[in-house]
């Protein structure tokens, strides 16, 4: 694997650990596609940093688990601002 490759794999992860962010708000922060985010975090970080790898699975599992909550608000603030 290239360094830049793992460089990016390992900033990504440190950036949604931190931030507690979407495979969609990092991609868009870092500039790359949400499948390259994905890929990176879940096959190639494991083989790099597999302690930073189960870190970063928490938080995507924590995202996964809450974004029908986000969906629901989203659209419910959506017809709110048509309404008004």
């Amino acid at each position: 694997m290239k360094d830049y490759i793992e460089e990016r794999a390992l900033e990504i992860a440190k950036y949604i650990i931190r931030e507690k962010a979407t495979v969609r708000q990092t991609a868009n922060v870092f500039g790359v596609s949400k499948s390259t985010v994905h890929k990176d975090v879940t096959e190639r970080l494991p083989r790099i940093n597999p302690l930073v790898a189960g870190n970063v699975k928490k938080v995507l599992d924590m995202n996964k688990a809450e974004r029908h909550i986000r969906g629901g608000k989203a659209t419910k603030m959506k017809y709110k601002a048509i309404n008004n």
